[in-house]
């Protein structure tokens, strides 16, 4: 297998704990949690392990600066960020949606952290970048595209080796559950599972996109992430595990299962998960536990992707606060 360079950001390995108090509450399986919310790096979360591998790539480009794109409160525009300043780059940001009068949570961050944010519609990001990425380049600049989410074969290798780092803390699983997006933390994981024989089935809670999309997609990312690694494999759509039974009402809209699994969090093991993705797997594993998806047997492991920054944006703190 191949050694692919990295520039180490995160804080490794994530701790692995129980939930008995979760557990109990929803009378289900065994649930633990992976902390990659711990990650380190600004707040946290799953983008750290990703950026490792894509800051090493830029900077064998000669980079100098970084862009990336994402919606409004973005985790991995946040950690994007950080990574930039942490190699001493600069950083410029395609926010899709309006400028708020006021920054607040994973944008209020964004700017903490230095970054240059450019407002566009939603639809139009794709087009931004590149006419952002040369806009450097006139000025002098060297940038170095990052893919939306990390999740490229590059990111997703993260995930692979984050695999790895779970085999190593020595505590077997039947199910893997986390929130999956834009594909490349749950690539990586199928890549992983593949590359060092681990057999938990992972299940990724779709939060915005249908689930043949999603599969469709992860299949192709998964079987280049094992190329890149010297071990090519194939992997079929029906190889991904999504639901999307959980898509509420659409990206980053908080409804009363996602304020409600919040709340469980919180109120049984001192977690914070967020209202756009964390939020959203946890409603999902909640009303598969409360369903009898899984076996009363069964080892569940929730992998804690990140995102507590967007509990801070005002008009979800009013809700989840709201009786």
């Amino acid at each position: 297998m191949k050694t692919l360079p990295r520039f180490p950001l995160a804080h490794l390995p994530t701790p692995l704990e129980p939930m008995p108090s979760l557990s109990k509450a929803l009378g289900g399986p065994e649930l633990w949690v992976k902390r990659d919310d711990q990650t380190g790096l600004a707040f946290g979360g799953n983008k750290t392990r990703k950026l490792e591998y894509l800051l090493a790539d830029a900077q064998a480009e000669g980079a100098d600066t970084l862009i990336t794109a994402g919606a409004i409160q973005s985790n991995h525009c946040r950690q994007t960020a950080a990574a930039a300043r942490r190699a001493g780059m600069h950083c410029i940001l395609v926010l899709g949606g309006d400028e708020p009068e006021r920054p607040e949570a994973n944008t209020y961050l964004d700017l903490l952290l230095g970054a240059e944010i450019i407002w566009t519609p939603a639809e139009r990001r794709g087009e931004q970048l590149e006419r952002v990425m040369s806009e450097s380049k006139e000025v002098g600049r060297s940038p170095y595209i990052v893919p939306y989410g990390g999740s490229s074969r590059l990111g997703a290798a993260g995930y692979a080796y984050a695999i790895q780092e779970l085999q190593h803390q020595k505590t077997d699983f039947d199910w893997i559950v986390f929130a999956t997006s834009s594909g490349g933390t749950q690539g990586g994981m199928i890549a992983g599972a593949e590359l060092f024989t681990y057999d938990a089935r992972i299940l990724g809670i779709s939060v915005d996109e249908a689930a043949e999309d999603v599969q469709d997609y992860v299949s192709g990312l998964a079987g280049r992430t094992t190329e890149l690694m010297g071990a090519a494999h194939s992997f079929k759509t029906e190889d991904v595990l999504v639901n999307d039974d959980y898509l509420g009402g659409g990206y980053a809209v908080m409804g009363a299962a996602e304020k409600e699994a919040i709340q469980l969090f919180a109120h049984h093991e001192g977690l914070l998960v967020d209202p756009v993705y964390t939020g959203r797997a946890a409603a999902g594993l909640i009303d598969l536990v409360r369903k009898g998806f899984f076996d009363k047997k069964d080892k569940v492991l929730f992998w804690h992707t990140g995102g507590s920054p967007a509990l801070f944006a005002e008009g979800y703190q009013a809700d989840l606060l709201s009786t």
